[in-house]
């Protein structure tokens, strides 16, 4: 398995750091295909009815966290394909509560964002595994920044870990 060694600060956004920094190691790879089954199993045991949820008023369902889960990953892994693949064109932002006002996640069984994620993830670990050493290194603009592609590795991984510490601690998701 290809070895995705961690940006340097330097290499993404500062805001991303909240992400990279929850990644432990030295290697986002592991942790994509680790968190696959692991987060697989945490949400196959919420269920159809606590999936709807919210832990205040106001705030996201936990369908609408896996919604968000799904975009969040999809665009990072877009932005290091684009990336990766020398793409100079700066990509646009991402506007989350735009996004979530714009998604119908909450209207979907809870069954099908679960599978929706597997099959995300599923793709995400070839694309990222057969990038090479320097295509990992090539950037490229998002949201005004410049980013690696390795960086964006890293941001999926730690954005799942960010948001399933969330699930855990506020809406009370456990395996």
């Amino acid at each position: 398995m290809i070895h995705i060694a961690r940006p340097a600060p330097t290499e993404h956004a500062e805001y991303y750091y909240n992400y990279v920094g929850q990644v432990p190691g030295d290697d986002a790879m592991s942790h994509l295909v680790a968190q696959a089954a692991a987060t697989h199993d945490l949400l196959v045991g919420v269920g159809e009815e606590r999936s709807a949820h919210r832990y205040a008023p106001g705030k996201w369902s936990i369908k609408q966290v896996v919604g968000h889960l799904i975009d969040g990953e999809r665009l990072f892994a877009y932005r290091a394909l684009a990336f990766a693949r020398r793409d100079q064109g700066a990509l646009p932002s991402m506007e989350q509560d735009e996004w979530m006002a714009a998604a119908d996640f909450d209207e979907r069984s809870f069954a099908s964002l679960v599978e929706e994620f597997r099959c995300v993830r599923a793709a995400t670990i070839p694309f990222c595994m057969n990038l090479s050493q320097d295509a990992l290194t090539r950037t490229g603009i998002a949201s005004g920044n410049r980013f690696t592609v390795r960086s964006l590795v890293w941001i999926v991984a730690g954005h799942e870990m960010h948001h399933l510490r969330i699930l855990r601690d506020r809406y009370g998701v456990h395996a």
